[in-house]
């Protein structure tokens, strides 16, 4: 649970970081945490570990620990309401490459693309140099992958509002 204290508060700390990942299906950000009552169901049911307690003890997405494998296990153990089954997708997350990639300072390494089965990571090889990592949103399912095999912590899923 998120220590509380004078200096976190006056910091600015108590606010939710903005990249914090509910799980899939989650309603919009104020319905889930207000319908939430944070039993823990959904992050007992969670068959690959990826959800965890996170701040004030509502469930979240840590793709450090593992991917997501849609199994829905998290939508039918929870009682409150706050997951909506019927979405025609589990969430919208836009996969992005920062310049701690490898390959990008020009080491050769492709483990984001090992990861990801859905073939959204490829790598474009340069005449002469280190093949360079292309990102097709549209065939990313934003399962997270390809997340904790980055050495850098290059790779990251962010919300999108806007990917189809």
């Amino acid at each position: 649970m998120a220590e509380l204290s004078r200096r976190k508060l006056f910091s600015g700390q108590w606010r939710r970081p903005s990249n914090v990942q509910r799980p899939p299906w989650a309603r919009e950000e104020a319905l889930f945490i207000s319908g939430c009552s944070r039993c823990r169901a959904c992050i007992d049911a969670c068959e690959t570990g990826v959800l965890i307690a996170g701040g004030g003890g509502y469930p979240e997405i840590d793709f450090s620990r593992a991917e997501c494998s849609f199994c829905r296990r998290c939508v039918s153990a929870c009682d409150a309401g706050v997951f909506d089954a019927e979405a025609d997708r589990p969430w919208r997350l836009q996969p992005s490459v920062s310049t701690r990639c490898l390959a990008l300072q020009g080491v050769e390494c492709r483990s984001c693309q090992d990861g990801c089965d859905t073939g959204a990571i490829r790598f474009r090889p340069r005449l002469g140099g280190i093949a360079q990592p292309v990102l097709t949103a549209a065939a990313c399912s934003g399962c997270g992958a390809c997340v904790a095999p980055c050495p850098t912590d290059a790779i990251a899923l962010t919300r999108s509002e806007n990917n189809e």
